[in-house]
């Protein structure tokens, strides 16, 4: 099969994208996600919480937030018509360790889960992720005497 042949078969069996209709849900979705981490500071700020705590408080917020709705299963509802909205970064994050920590079953729930999370999203995200929760958490009750 040449270039052109397999190209011809790709516009036949693929539809086309709503390119505009998959950017605007993606720009709405993704800014109602960062609104969220807008409001949630906001809230901590009134709350008494200092600038950065309050910044680290809704990274910590909209983490557990997507590890809840991702185990729910609405986080992937959500991905389905954002696409690319859904991949801020911290939500992205949050998703990309869940969502294959979910998979334990053949690894049993201990081993398999931290298995699983390792395997997908990488040592790195996951211990950038827990490391900065863990900070944040010492940092607030013991440092700040919160």
């Amino acid at each position: 099969m040449t270039n052109k042949e397999y190209k011809a078969l790709i516009k036949t069996a693929v539809p086309p994208s709503p390119k505009g209709k998959n950017v605007l849900k993606a720009f709405v979705i993704g800014g109602l996600i960062c609104t969220l981490g807008q409001a949630l500071k906001t809230a901590y700020l009134a709350l008494g919480a200092a600038e950065e705590t309050a910044g680290t408080l809704t990274s910590l917020s909209l983490i557990v937030l997507t590890g809840l709705l991702t185990g729910l299963g609405v986080f992937d509802r959500i991905a389905r018509h954002a696409g690319a909205g859904t991949i801020v970064p911290i939500t992205g994050f949050a998703n990309a360790v869940v969502s294959p920590a979910m998979e334990f079953k053949s690894e049993g729930r201990i081993l398999g889960t931290a298995a699983q999370m390792f395997s997908i999203a990488g040592p790195v995200i996951v211990y950038g992720t827990a490391a900065a929760a863990v900070y944040g958490l010492i940092h607030y009750f013991v440092l700040m005497g919160g």
